[in-house]
């Protein structure tokens, strides 16, 4: 099978089975830091980036129950959002 590309991205196959997905990784992380980054320079409360993480979290649970992702799936990705939400809590104080 050949893999092919456009501007924006190249089809690539699936990371090693137990090897989380390195593009997914780096998106998680650069969306928490400017999550934090906003908050920092005003732009956002930390009560308003929490707010951000508890939405992507109800869309999350929606959308995999409408996909028919696996539990275990849907629950992984809710406990990386639970991690970005206890970050900023740390800003709470």
């Amino acid at each position: 099978m050949s893999h092919s590309a456009n501007e924006n991205f190249a089809v690539r196959p699936p990371p090693p089975t137990g090897e989380p997905d390195a593009h997914g990784q780096a998106a998680l992380m650069l969306a928490e830091s400017i999550l934090h980054s906003l908050v920092e320079v005003g732009t956002l409360t930390t009560q308003q980036a929490l707010d951000v993480v508890t939405s992507a979290q109800e869309v999350k649970t929606e959308v995999a129950k409408l996909a028919g992702e696996s539990e275990s799936r849907m629950k992984e990705s809710l406990a990386l959002l639970d991690r970005i939400s206890t970050s900023l809590e740390t800003d709470l104080h």
